[in-house]
């Protein structure tokens, strides 16, 4: 779906969901595919009629270039005329008029004082060498002068803080940064379970290509995580339904006796609608899981076993399919440049005006996001490069780090390093993020 379509139906969201009917459109859709037999069952498990309008908004999203011109004629079709004729006038203004609809545009009118600068105060203040009636000099006193003389910064004055080396000798050590009620404990051993979905072959109908160079990366994480004290499952080539059930099965285990849980996830990924987390991966059926779907299977009403427990994300995929040339700073790295290292991007395909139908699952409110950290190998909407002989730059460099930090450095501060590091790679650029619900620090068991 173009940028005019999705703006579109942001735009008449509200109304849509407010008066959509949506039982009388599943035959419809159906029958013009815009939707899967699975893909209606999700919608309709959603929830009230309303949650299920919202879904299905959601959805339509990312159908397809035509997927707005075919949801008006299930909406004539059914019956739902108003709606229709508001989304098809609405589409003919805008493809007349490209700026009639730009709600991301609007730039905020800055208002504040115009010229307004306080004026010193004055204060008339004595000459002691003239003390005679009427022989006052008026003195235009700082705000030093004007604090009581306990207060002045010369007389009360804290002592700086000693900064933190944070150089090649990493913290410090563990025991600098550890508090009890600041850290999270990791003493069990296994610490906890580590799921790897490693999708590397794909359909060829979903249009996606093979991902050489993804069992490089299946394989460091699998040795790094087992170093790290985990139970480690790798899970291949599964369908986007193979993969929830996959989740699923995790977070129905009993977690009670362990302290953390981990799920990294190696696949081709794309921009999604959300709430909380942004972006979506695919099975291998061509069908997006939304990460915010995939974070809810293990909050604390489905599993509760892990309440307060640190979970972790590692998502090596797409957030989309612009590319980021980057801009120019005084050293480059060469790295990625070289003959046979061309990289390849974990994107949605793209072919001249054609779009894959690619939609996401449903997107569900997290209500106590706590204790959750997502770490995406690639800011949201951008792709996210891989090497066909040395595996991803991020799955790669994170690591390379863990090798070398985890055992004196907490989880965010190896991130920032692998933040770091990624963004200088390559002619094309990628930044890692992460969004970060942790309470405490987190320190893996390294020894």
């Amino acid at each position: 779906m173009d940028e005019a379509d999705r703006q579109l139906l942001r735009r008449c969201r509200l109304r849509l969901v407010g008066d959509l009917q949506v039982t009388p459109l599943w035959d419809a859709l159906l029958k013009r595919e815009l939707f899967t037999p699975d893909m209606i069952d999700d919608i309709q498990q959603a929830g009230s009629r309303r949650d299920q309008a919202r879904q299905l908004i959601t959805d339509l999203e990312t159908r397809g270039r035509q997927a707005l011109p075919l949801f008006i004629c299930c909406l004539e079709e059914t019956g739902q005329d108003t709606l229709a004729s508001l989304l098809r006038t609405s589409r003919q203004v805008t493809k007349r008029d490209p700026e009639a609809i730009r709600p991301l545009d609007l730039e905020p009118a800055v208002v504040g004082p115009m010229g307004l600068k306080p004026e010193k105060p004055r204060v008339m203040k004595p000459d002691p060498s003239n003390l005679a009636p009427g022989n006052v000099t008026p003195v235009v006193l700082g705000p030093e002068e004007l604090l009581p003389a306990q207060l002045r910064p010369e007389v009360l004055r804290p002592e700086a803080p000693r900064p933190v080396d944070i150089g090649s000798e990493g913290l410090g050590g563990q025991e600098k940064l550890r508090s009890a009620h600041l850290v999270y404990v990791l003493d069990a051993d296994p610490c906890g379970h580590c799921l790897i979905i490693n999708n590397v072959n794909f359909c060829p109908a979903s249009e996606l290509g093979t991902r050489t160079g993804s069992n490089i990366d299946c394989e460091k994480m699998r040795r790094r995580f087992c170093q790290l004290h985990f139970h480690v499952t790798v899970r291949g080539d599964l369908t986007a339904k193979e993969m929830l059930q996959a989740l699923a099965e995790l977070a129905r285990q009993d977690h009670q006796a362990l302290d953390c849980c981990v799920v990294i996830i190696l696949s081709h990924g794309c921009q999604a609608s959300h709430l909380q987390f942004p972006g979506a991966v695919y099975g291998t059926d061509g069908c997006p899981v939304s990460v915010e779907r995939i974070v809810n299977i293990f909050n604390g009403t489905s599993c509760p076993s892990l309440g307060g427990k640190p979970k972790l994300f590692f998502i090596q995929a797409c957030g989309g399919e612009q590319k980021d040339h980057g801009f120019e700073v005084a050293c480059m790295s060469p790295d990625d440049e070289g003959p046979g290292s061309s990289p390849e991007a974990d994107a949605v395909p793209f072919q001249g005006d054609l779009e894959p139908l690619d939609q996401p699952d449903a997107v569900s409110s997290l209500p106590t996001p706590s204790d959750i950290l997502v770490s995406y190998s690639t800011f949201p909407g951008f792709v996210s490069w891989r090497n066909t002989e040395r595996g991803s730059w991020y799955i790669e460099t994170l690591d390379s780090i863990l090798e070398h930090w985890a055992s004196s450095e907490d989880l965010q501060y190896l991130l920032l390093r692998v933040a770091n590091a990624v963004s200088e790679k390559g002619i094309y650029k990628q930044i890692p993020g992460c969004f970060n619900f942790l309470r405490k620090k987190l320190f893996f068991k390294t020894k």
